[in-house]
């Protein structure tokens, strides 16, 4: 079966450490090392034309239904508990009506594209805090200027910045709200910071904790006095309750006037237990059907069967996902116990064959994230590694694209 990509060969030493630097110091990528090895790879990914605008359309589609699920969900707290809501939020939630619910704006999600045996599939949606900006876009372009004879994906960065002032106005003041003990959140909020100022727009890195809630407004505290007139949110909202007041984190659920990116209601569909609840649904999710395994809760299947792999309901970066023969043994065991500890905090999902990719180290596995925002596809994260499994260990790697030419008759310029 013929693979939608392939990779060019690698940028030389002294190119690839101009590159290095120009990521840590102009893109904000702190963790450019991980142990013994670089999290981001020196050679691109080329991906084919036509399939760029497949995927495209793909994740544009899957984009529209979710968001429509998610509107359906906010009526239907009966489904909340199914699909893993913490309980501090189900109440909360259950006290929504018409005009209490936050309102959203530049809504930004990530889909996890992997291309198998049976062509592409999907792992999930990150629809609450996608990462991923400063490789799609900074590092994207950077690699782009080294190989110039293929075209550079859109760069989501600038995309979201521009939906922003859109929703808001050049001038307005932005909260970019994270949690400021995690430094690989900092450099995401850090970056597009730079993009805002470049805009002429104040944006401010604060804690949820820094935001001073009356009447549904968000007042920010600390050096910087005054509202906020959007809040960009990368702080996970199954996390917000560890505020403890309600009165600091309830109007990301209920009750905020002023518009976010993204609500706490994206959690409804962030959740990995999402499609348990599909069967009571009204909204059409015919491309979820067509791209996303088969999903279970794992008292429903063999737990610990190889046919399946186990996902936590809000895991995130590859974390404590378990597969056969692929997660560490010990590790694997582990997830297993738990899964079996706590089923309705875990997910089964029906395992797929990824197709390998040929490298100059062997092969690799390739996960392609597609940016939507307000459900147009605006750019792609690519992430590449030595198993069948995207996690902590794999390396980003910059998405080009084919300019309607044959694979394999050009030769990079240096």
């Amino acid at each position: 079966m013929n693979l939608p990509w392939s990779v060019e060969s690698p940028l030389p030493p002294e190119e690839w450490k101009s590159v290095r630097l120009r990521l840590m110091f102009d893109c904000c990528k702190w963790d450019i090392q991980s142990e013994d090895h670089c999290v981001a790879a020196d050679f691109p990914l080329i991906l084919d034309e036509e399939e760029w605008k497949l995927i495209a359309g793909k994740a544009e589609q899957l984009s529209r239904e979710v968001l429509a699920a998610e509107n359906e969900l906010l009526s239907r707290p009966d489904l909340h508990r199914a699909i893993g809501i913490p309980r501090p939020i189900r109440r909360l939630l259950r006290q929504c009506v018409p005009g209490t619910i936050p309102l959203g704006a530049a809504r930004v999600m990530r889909f996890d594209f992997h291309f198998t045996r049976e062509g592409w599939r999907i792992s999930e949606v990150n629809a609450d805090v996608p990462g991923g900006f400063i490789e799609a876009s900074g590092f994207t372009e950077m690699m782009g200027e080294y190989y110039p004879a293929y075209a550079v994906p859109p760069n989501p960065a600038k995309a979201y910045v521009a939906a922003v002032a859109k929703a808001t106005g050049d001038g307005t003041a932005v909260a970019l709200v994270h949690a400021t003990a995690h430094y690989d959140d900092r450099q995401v909020m850090q970056y597009l910071a730079q993009e805002f100022h470049k805009r002429g727009m104040q944006a401010l890195a604060v804690s949820p904790a820094h935001l001073k809630w009356q009447c549904g407004y968000a007042e920010i505290t600390g050096p910087f006095l005054g509202k906020a007139g959007l809040l960009v949110r990368f702080f996970p909202a199954e996390w917000l309750p560890n505020l403890r007041l309600k009165a600091c984190w309830g109007p990301w659920f209920r009750g905020g006037n002023v518009p976010m990116s993204n609500p706490g209601t994206a959690l409804l569909i962030q959740s990995k237990r999402f499609p348990l609840v599909w069967s009571e649904l009204r909204t059409s999710l015919t491309g979820w059907r067509a791209l996303l395994p088969e999903t279970n809760c794992p008292i429903d299947v063999p737990i610990g069967g190889e046919e399946w792999v186990f996902k936590p309901v809000f895991g995130r970066v590859g974390e404590d996902v378990g597969i056969a023969g692929v997660t560490e043994k010990r590790e694997y065991k582990e997830i297993v116990a738990a899964v079996r500890r706590a089923p309705r905090s875990w997910v089964a999902q029906k395992r797929f064959d990824v197709l390998p990719l040929e490298t100059e180290c062997g092969p690799r596995y390739v996960c392609l994230g597609v940016f939507t925002l307000d459900a147009e596809a605006v750019g792609a994260y690519g992430r590449i590694s030595a198993k069948p499994l995207i996690d902590q260990d794999a390396q980003d790697i910059a998405v080009l694209r084919e300019k309607g030419r044959q694979k394999g008759d050009w030769q990079r310029i240096v």
